[in-house]
């Protein structure tokens, strides 16, 4: 057993003063708890991605990660019940002449349970086929109480066309799925904003899977419809754009690109105008996610300020013959240019067919 080896790391009188403090102990980065008179010491680091346990919260005996919420005791450095094979590093701690000593040559082993990885975790590999095409919707809408929707009629012209062009199709509404806001991971440390999302890890009732497996895994093309709800792209485009900044801070934090010779259109209808604005971060958004984009990468409609009369633009958009052949028109420059990138990066390399490459400059 290595010999003791007692590190002061502040005044008994200071660290009573929070329920958890964060501390170096020599090199090493602890959280000190106090509670009920005792204190307890364990390493900073969490387990499952990192997140600095000093700067937690406790619940009972247990220290409660800020970043994801796992919990651990803050004396043995368990995990909370459920996890209890799991372990954080824990050290001996006294108290002598108004200081606090931690034995930092007698900490405890970390313990980490092996767990399957999350299904969307696995790599990104394009599996054979004909290509594919995601129609996907953001009207929201009282689903009790239907009404017509001009960018979902739009987007389904989009998806027929595609299917007619021998593409397999998916077509995803918003509105029919039940997924939480982004809680602001990202907020709290780059590397706690995670890829699977760290909502999708820890709440198996989210339903953002199915955008996000369509998205990464299985879709060549996807094309979006969004209404313009006061100048803007739908509140549930939003809320949508806010979950999928995971894939863009995979890139960030791990060098992932998840989004790779994938394409990405849009079709916007409104009542009133601000039809570029909404494109433009539309078109930024998909653009930081990795996606390309078609000559003329979007369709749209709308009647301008002067005319407020809707049931008059549900009418022109219903029955817009021009619409619906953009929308025809949309999803095959989509079709295009994704075949060209699949086949592009499917080509053998010069080497693989016996040619030379030029030397690098």
């Amino acid at each position: 057993m290595a010999e003791s080896v007692w590190t002061d790391i502040g005044s008994a009188d200071d660290l009573r003063q929070a329920p958890v403090t964060r501390v170096r102990a020599g090199d090493k980065e602890v959280a000190v708890t106090f509670r009920d008179g005792v204190f307890g010491v364990i390493s900073n680091t969490c387990n499952h991605v990192g997140g600095p346990l000093g700067e937690g919260r406790l619940d009972g005996d247990y220290i409660v990660c800020p970043w994801h919420n796992w919990k651990y005791h803050r004396c043995s450095g368990q995990g909370e019940p459920g996890s209890e094979q799991d372990f954080v590093p824990s050290y001996p701690v006294k108290v002598e002449s108004g200081r606090v000593l931690v034995d930092t040559a007698s900490v405890t082993k970390r313990v980490r349970t092996p767990s399957a990885p999350h299904p969307l975790a696995r790599d990104v590999v394009r599996a054979p086929g004909p290509l594919r095409l995601l129609g996907l919707s953001t009207t929201a809408m009282d689903a009790a109480n239907p009404r017509f929707s001009g960018s979902d009629h739009v987007l389904a012209a989009a998806v027929k066309a595609a299917a007619g062009m021998g593409a397999e199709t998916r077509t995803i509404r918003l509105n029919d799925l039940s997924f939480r806001h982004c809680e602001g991971y990202y907020s709290k440390a780059a590397r706690a904003c995670t890829w699977p999302c760290s909502i999708t890890l820890m709440d198996p009732h989210d339903q953002m899977e199915p955008v996000y497996e369509a998205l990464v895994h299985w879709a060549d093309a996807v094309i979006v419809a969004t209404p313009i709800r006061w100048g803007a792209a739908s509140s549930l485009y939003f809320k949508m754009a806010e979950r999928l900044n995971c894939i863009q801070n995979a890139i960030t934090v791990r060098n992932r690109v998840l989004i790779r010779n994938k394409v990405a259109g849009f079709i916007i209808i409104g009542g009133q105008d601000n039809i570029q604005a909404v494109a433009g971060q539309m078109l930024g958004f998909f653009g930081e996610l990795g996606y390309l984009f078609p000559q003329f990468p979007y369709i749209a409609h709308s009647r301008g300020w002067s005319h407020e009369d809707m049931e008059n633009n549900v009418k022109a958009v219903a029955n817009s013959e021009e619409l619906k052949k953009g929308a025809e028109e949309l999803a095959g420059r989509c079709l295009s240019l994704a075949g060209k990138l699949i086949a592009a990066d499917e080509a053998p390399s010069a080497i693989e067919r016996g040619g030379r490459k030029a030397n690098p400059v």
